[in-house]
């Protein structure tokens, strides 16, 4: 199956400007960009993809290209990275069967939660995102964020065939308690990922946006929206913690990560 993996990319964030370019230092002290660390993450999927940047902004192209990553220019009118996806597809003209939307905000998505998504792609497959079910630290990250007003992770919740029937900023299902070690968290940590057939990639292109998209911010629902079903595909972080850069406070949790681990 002939994949192209995009990295959309803006300077213009909302909650976090010039996001792409900020520097997160790994566990031998190396300080790399978080496009470059996406980048890594992409280029390590294994099955040879082709991996492009997609961006509309001079000062991500050149940061991009100092480190040797293929640049598509897309237009600033993209809102989101979806949008931005599908407009470097045509860009392309590729013929990929697959489009993945590896977000430039996830430098610690390992290589097998892209590969496990690729493999989901089944004929009757038109969009699907992978899902990580939370430990108890996951779970007082994302307690924490709300209780102190910040938009930090995606939570997800599917049916019994992994169909989803809802993404929020908000941590659902609502449970109203911590969880410690040795129990079984229900909330799903959403993986901003995701995978799509070209032809449900150029029908979002020509929607409008919805109205759940608009008030959560999560591109996603606009499929959900018109009908399209996003089949959620669980992984397995074997051992490893997984954070989104969201917000500034997110380089320390990161970076803390990428030490204890040992991730440079």
């Amino acid at each position: 199956m002939k994949t192209l993996i995009v990295i959309p990319a803006r300077f213009a964030s909302t909650r976090y400007p010039g996001k792409p370019l900020v520097e997160l230092t790994g566990a031998s002290g190396v300080a790399k960009s978080l496009i470059r660390r996406s980048w890594d993450a992409a280029c390590s999927v294994p099955g040879g993809h082709h991996v492009v940047v997609a961006t509309d902004d001079d000062q991500i192209r050149s940061a991009c290209e100092a480190f040797g990553a293929e640049v598509v220019m897309t237009s600033s009118e993209c809102r989101n990275g979806t949008e931005r996806c599908a407009e470097a597809y045509q860009v392309l003209g590729s013929d990929a069967d697959v489009v993945v939307n590896l977000q430039g905000d996830a430098p610690l998505t390992p290589p097998w939660f892209v590969d496990a998504l690729i493999g989901a792609m089944t004929p009757d497959v038109q969009v699907a995102t992978p899902v990580l079910r939370c430990d108890a630290k996951a779970h007082a990250g994302f307690m924490e964020d709300r209780a102190n007003g910040r938009v930090g992770g995606t939570t997800a919740v599917f049916d019994l065939s992994g169909r989803a029937m809802y993404f929020s900023k908000e941590v659902i299902p609502y449970t109203g308690r911590t969880f410690d070690n040795t129990e079984t968290c229900p909330v799903f940590h959403h993986v901003g990922v995701y995978a799509y057939r070209p032809a449900a990639l150029a029908q979002y292109a020509g929607w409008g946006e919805g109205k759940l998209e608009t008030w959560e911010g999560l591109e996603q629902l606009r499929f959900m929206e018109r009908g399209i079903p996003v089949q959620c595909v669980e992984v397995d972080a074997k051992g490893r913690d997984f954070w989104e850069l969201n917000n500034p406070v997110d380089v320390a949790r990161i970076e803390t990560i990428m030490k204890e681990q040992g991730i440079d």
